[in-house]
């Protein structure tokens, strides 16, 4: 609180001495610090760089359930944030917090923000990312969706599946790319075609350690498997990753392939749009029953 007091005190005079601090924290652990002022600073163990030439815009406060806001801007470098990390997806979420700190006295600071990453923009060589308040979380939709497909997680409280189970998980080695650029990954175990289709890779070992994608395909090619992913990572042969099963969120899925049933938590006889938009026709059986065969 005294290093508050004496920022106040300090912006009473008619010269001030004035800068923000941003440190920004992803998922997992790795920090950063960033400042607008033309040397480093240092506080809290956090070292705040001058040269990463980060900025902000205006920042938005309000009181109640409303959003804080702000937009940084800085440009993208090895030595702050690169472009392959923001296309890694390495800094989605992050923890981002701001200080207005007299830099002649890092001492005296006001916390200004705390927040995270919103959405990220890159352009000739910069990037732009929208930086949103805590209460941005109240924007989630809760409660559940009326729909014919499940709408638990896969292996969360409600869905129950255990993703610890055999077979569930399968790490592997990637051995190459195919002419079309998809993984070509031999696994510890054998498991069926398409099994791991809109589940999970996430890389153990090499530069990508840590990242992780969305399967959109999974095919056998004899002893090998071809995976494509939704959003390319950039995984390279010898890599170690491990494939977890997905879930298309069908009712049959849910009993065939997880023997699961009496979890799901679909709706799958709400009648689809074809049924919402038919009607009678001269050539159909037009004797008042049900139009849902």
């Amino acid at each position: 609180m005294a290093g508050r007091e004496d920022l106040l005190a300090h912006l009473q005079r008619g010269t001030t001495t004035l800068c923000h601090c941003w440190k920004v924290t992803r998922r997992d652990g790795v920090s950063y610090g960033f400042t607008d002022h033309d040397r480093d600073l240092a506080f809290d163990g956090q070292v705040f760089l001058a040269s990463s030439g980060l900025s902000a815009g205006a920042l938005q406060q309000t009181t109640g359930l409303s959003v804080d806001n702000a937009e940084a801007v800085g440009a993208l470098s090895a030595a702050a944030i690169s472009e392959a990390e923001l296309s890694e997806g390495r800094f989605d979420g992050a923890e981002v917090q701001s200080w207005l700190v007299n830099w002649a006295d890092v001492a005296q600071r006001i916390a200004e923000f705390r927040g995270s990453f919103g959405e990220v923009t890159r352009k000739a060589g910069e990037f732009r990312v929208e930086l949103r308040g805590q209460t941005e979380r109240l924007n989630a939709v809760q409660g559940r969706v009326y729909q014919p497909g499940c709408g638990a997680v896969l292996g969360d409280a409600a869905c129950g599946v255990d993703l610890g189970a055999l077979g569930h998980r399968i790490s592997g080695e990637v051995v190459g790319f195919d002419a079309l650029g998809r993984l070509q990954i031999a696994l510890a175990s054998a498991a069926a075609d398409r099994w791991f289709e809109r589940g999970t890779l996430t890389v153990l070992g090499g530069a990508a350690a840590g990242l992780a994608g969305a399967i959109k395909v999974d095919r056998l090619d004899g002893a090998l498997r071809l995976v494509e992913l939704w959003q390319a990572v950039a995984v390279q042969a010898g890599d170690l990753v491990m494939l977890q099963v997905g879930c298309d969120k069908q009712a049959e899925t849910c009993r065939n392939k997880f023997s699961n049933f009496l979890n799901f938590r679909g709706f799958p006889h709400i009648p689809g749009e074809d049924w919402l938009a038919s009607y009678p026709v001269a050539s159909g059986s037009n004797d008042g029953g049900s139009l849902l065969r």
